[in-house]
């Protein structure tokens, strides 16, 4: 997602950001192969930030993370920041093929029909990824949401497998061990609830991630153009302390006036991770109490007499009870970094990904 200000009023400092890449112009089968692989990793790297968020959000009581992680550190070893990783990479291959092709599609197809309608660039690109952001996580939902309930059971029931002490540890002592692992968790939920039982917070899922991405989305773009709008008026200043100074520095070559600035790819690189930080922490401060609710859904289950887990209204009325309105906000802080570092490392990896997987010129043209 890239600024096109060539097309936009030229300036003294004009910063000519390289052209998007569209989907027609992508190798789709190199695309879906080495986004796997690629994503693979990132998921791995950023994996345990989960687990310590998932953690805190079905604590009873505010466990400062720092906390929660030399626990599970002392009393699970590593192990315990990958519960349920087997599970999350297994569904996410597949829902991240839905969801960057999704994504790209409709990214492309309302960019080109705001663009007919009339509106200007920056406002065609950022409704154009607001849209394409939420018909992505719409569709990887359907994916995504069974995953997630799996996953997210099988992080939070090690902490009931040791035996013992306070603190940090009876915070979660009422999450018994029922699962071996991920398959013995999809037999269990689906032989006790169901198909529904693996669908438990899909709606809150579509109300949490749809809104989200589509905020994330069109906060990107205009962060973007925040952030070359800074350097541009930084270069401009700095061009007037030279002249001011009586520095002035003649090119021999029309072009580099003409044309203004071409960042190298290691200055579009940090642009766009520094955008894409600011645009998740945004995003996650936005959509922070609607995630916490969803997770408990999902991981808060029946007991076994046969009592089915709590409801919308009792999960809200139970979480309020705890710690007031402040216990939606339980794991904002490790939810933010997550989301800021996936944000930066997954735009980063994407738009490397489709410099990767571009067509060369013949294929274009053919």
């Amino acid at each position: 997602m890239n600024l096109r200000t060539a097309e936009e009023e030229p300036t003294a400092q004009e910063i000519h950001i390289p052209a998007d890449i569209e989907w027609q112009m992508l190798d789709k089968s190199k695309f879906f192969f080495l986004g796997a692989a690629l994503f693979s990793g990132v998921s791995a790297t950023l994996y345990p930030a989960v687990v310590l968020k998932t953690r805190q959000q079905v604590a009873q009581s505010h466990v400062p993370c720092v906390r929660t992680a030399i626990w599970i550190m002392r009393h699970e070893g590593i192990r315990g920041l990958y519960r349920g990783f087997g599970t999350s990479l297994t569904g996410t291959i597949p829902a991240r093929a839905l969801y960057m092709t999704a994504l790209e599609v409709t990214k492309s197809n309302v960019g080109k029909a705001a663009t007919r309608l009339g509106f200007p660039e920056p406002t065609a690109a950022a409704v154009a990824n607001a849209v394409a952001g939420l018909s992505a996580a719409m569709a990887a939902q359907v994916v995504w949401t069974p995953v997630d309930v799996i996953s997210q059971r099988l992080m939070v029931q090690g902490n009931g497998c040791v035996g013992g002490g306070g603190g940090v540890q009876s915070a979660f002592s009422a999450l018994p061990c029922k699962y071996i692992n991920g398959v013995d968790a999809f037999r269990k939920i689906l032989n006790t609830d169901g198909v529904r039982g693996l669908y438990r917070g899909f709606g809150l899922s579509i109300l949490t991630y749809a809104p989200s991405n589509a905020v994330w989305w069109a906060s990107y773009s205009v962060a973007q153009r925040l952030v070359w709008g800074g350097m541009g008026c930084f270069l401009r200043k700095k061009e007037e302390e030279r002249l001011e100074n009586g520095v002035i520095t003649v090119s021999n070559n029309t072009s580099d006036i003409n044309d203004g600035l071409r960042p190298d790819a290691k200055t579009v690189m940090v642009v766009q991770g520094l955008s894409a930080a600011m645009a998740g922490g945004f995003s996650a401060l936005i959509t922070m109490p609607l995630d916490t609710i969803k997770t408990r859904l999902q991981v808060l289950d029946g007991d076994d007499n046969g009592r089915k887990g709590p409801s919308l209204g009792q999960t809200v009325r139970n979480l309020v009870r705890e710690g007031g309105w402040m216990a939606c906000y339980r794991g904002l802080g490790p939810r933010w970094a997550s989301m800021s570092m996936s944000a930066t490392t997954m735009i980063t990896t994407y738009e490397f990904l489709k410099r990767m997987s571009t067509k060369n010129q013949q294929e274009l043209t053919s």
